[in-house]
């Protein structure tokens, strides 16, 4: 009963506080400080006594009281990430607190490295929350441009219960972004396996083999590169490639079609899939 009663004296505490920081004159301004100065979330847990869910959810009350406010300066977020960060330590399944914070550090604060490092404590205490891995995937592919780390992180989305189809295509294109098209292929191999869904495991079997035609297309640039180094000049087929040597044979097109020359581009290109697998981001 003493306990309860401590804590019960405590959380009064924090919101007498509270309503005594709103009357003041500079509202923003005290209640950003009040969360600039909270204790960390493994020393303020063991003083809730239990009720530390219940602080959890007042402090993140706080937080987006701040986040309501017309102005918050970018020199201000700093608050921010400590304050998740207490929030996530009281209550580590407080999913929600990782997904909007995360994505407030990354595209307002302009801070992508706070917003990693309190979506992979997400990912660590919530396994089964998709969103987490899928908003870092979206970290490092938007504004790190690390697409093999982005796929890796859409591919362990892909894998929770619940998640959207799209992200599993997703993370496929991603690796092939990064110039890796051989992990998407083994990362597809493992989702055709795994599809119990017949139309799924179709889906899953047409992206495998537009990424065989991403892999050979790289495969044969790497030739054409080289062969107009050391030739100086295009070669009038595909077969010239083979014919020199720098070419063990061009790679059977995995929809029935072909791989050729263009005639105007000069470059190699599918007969079925004109356009390469890629990720279309804007400028």
């Amino acid at each position: 009963m003493l306990l309860g009663l401590a804590a019960a004296v405590f959380l009064a505490t924090i919101l007498s506080l509270q309503i005594e920081l709103d009357q003041r004159h500079d509202e923003q301004a005290d209640r950003i400080e009040s969360l600039r100065l909270l204790p960390r979330g493994e020393l303020l847990r063991p003083a809730l006594i239990g009720f530390h869910h219940l602080g959890a959810d007042l402090i993140w009350l706080k937080i987006v009281q701040v986040l309501g406010e017309p102005v918050v300066t970018d020199q201000d977020y700093e608050w921010l990430y400590h304050a998740l960060d207490v929030v996530t330590t009281l209550d580590p399944q407080y999913s929600y607190a990782y997904d909007v914070g995360g994505t407030i550090l990354a595209e307002l604060a302009n801070r992508v490295d706070w917003s990693n490092q309190l979506l992979e404590k997400g990912v660590k205490a919530n396994p089964a929350a998709w969103r987490l891995p899928f908003v870092l995937g979206f970290n490092y592919f938007f504004h790190l441009s690390d697409y093999v780390k982005a796929g890796e992180y859409m591919g362990q989305a892909a894998k929770i219960p619940g998640r959207p189809l799209y992200v599993d295509t997703l993370a496929a294109r991603l690796y092939v972004e990064g110039g890796s098209p051989l992990l998407a292929l083994q990362y597809l191999e493992v989702m055709i396996q795994q599809a119990e869904d017949p139309q799924l495991r179709v889906i899953y079997e047409e992206k495998y083999k537009e990424v065989v035609i991403s892999r050979d297309l790289g495969t044969m640039d790497q030739a054409l590169a080289r062969y107009k180094q050391t030739r100086g000049r295009n070669p009038q087929t595909l077969a010239d490639l083979v014919k020199e040597g720098y070419l063990a044979a061009v790679p059977e097109e995995p929809f029935g079609g072909e791989y050729r020359m263009n005639s105007e581009t000069r470059e190699i290109e599918s007969s079925t899939h004109r356009e390469r697998l890629r990720l279309h981001r804007p400028d």
